[in-house]
């Protein structure tokens, strides 16, 4: 038992699993501002491009059961948008990891080539001292 809590105390202490933990939070209230943004801003202009019908209140009423397509329609709405918003932002985000990453390794390579240099004319140093002192024998 005391090493299955350990082991627990391990797996929540690792780092994943709080930037897990943000990115729910996070995203729960990003869910909420996309809900206002469809059902107040968006849902009106589809609904007025309808005919100026309440989009969310589109169903059918078979017996006793009310479907409530509208509202499914909403949903699959705010999920696109959801997709779109969290899309474009991975995008940005790997547009800079590749911008970062090109110029890390472009100063790399820069000191790489600096150190070349600098071994080339130690190199050099060596062989200009090495003639100079076969020629005094």
């Amino acid at each position: 038992m005391k090493k299955m809590i350990n082991e627990f105390k391990e797996f929540i202490s690792r780092g994943n699993v709080m930037d897990l933990a943000v990115g729910v939070i996070v995203g729960g209230a990003f869910s909420s501002i996309v809900t206002s943004l469809v059902n107040n801003i968006l849902m009106p202009i589809v609904g007025l491009l309808l005919g100026g019908k309440d989009f969310s209140g589109l169903s059918i009423t078979i017996k006793d059961a009310r479907i409530a397509y509208g509202a499914f329609i909403q949903s699959i709405i705010d999920f696109l948008i959801v997709a779109a918003c969290i899309f474009a932002v991975v995008k940005f985000v790997n547009r800079l990891t590749e911008a970062a990453k090109k110029k890390l390794e472009k100063e790399e390579k820069k000191e790489e080539e600096t150190k070349k240099a600098e071994d080339i004319a130690l190199l050099e140093e060596i062989r200009d001292l090495l003639k100079k002192q076969n020629k005094t024998k």
